[in-house]
């Protein structure tokens, strides 16, 4: 649900998100662009590299979870907030926790692999040690049409 206290600053952020979403798409990689944010300032850009990386894990969340991480000498990004085009999986919530980040605002949810309300919700588990708040729907349908294009060019 989108914080409309926020949301020109939640806008602003995203849309340099959805920058990285489409260098993904232009590699032919699905098309997820994240950064990270620190103290109002992009402190890490990734976008998915699975394909060319060979790497199951390089999806861009964690990508740029660890360029974050480098940058601050920390693996605890406890004053951070990541932003994602496409609400994300088990992996990327899992490790979202575990870097203790603040606060996660992604675009558009994953109906078959969402981590944070469509499919199963890591990041406000009462069972774990650390919980996220949650913006979701922030440029959606910008978010949505390049997935949509992805998959429709796949077939």
């Amino acid at each position: 649900m989108v914080n409309y206290k926020h949301y020109e600053r939640d806008k602003h952020f995203m849309l340099i998100a959805l920058k990285e979403a489409k260098k993904a798409y232009a590699k032919n990689e699905v098309p997820v662009g994240a950064i990270v944010v620190c103290k109002d300032k992009v402190i890490s850009k990734a976008h998915n590299l699975n394909i060319k990386l060979n790497d199951p894990t390089a999806h861009a969340e964690i990508l740029a979870l660890r360029k974050a991480s480098n940058i601050l000498k920390n693996y605890r990004l406890t004053d951070c907030e990541l932003y994602t085009t496409l609400e994300p999986c088990p992996m990327c919530a899992g490790a979202m926790v575990y870097a203790r980040i603040k606060r996660l605002v992604y675009a558009t949810d994953d109906p078959k692999s969402g981590a944070c309300k469509s499919v199963v919700n890591i990041v406000n588990n009462k069972r774990l040690n650390h919980r996220i708040e949650v913006v979701s729907g922030v440029c959606k349908k910008e978010a949505e049409h390049l997935l949509k294009k992805f998959f429709k060019n796949l077939r």
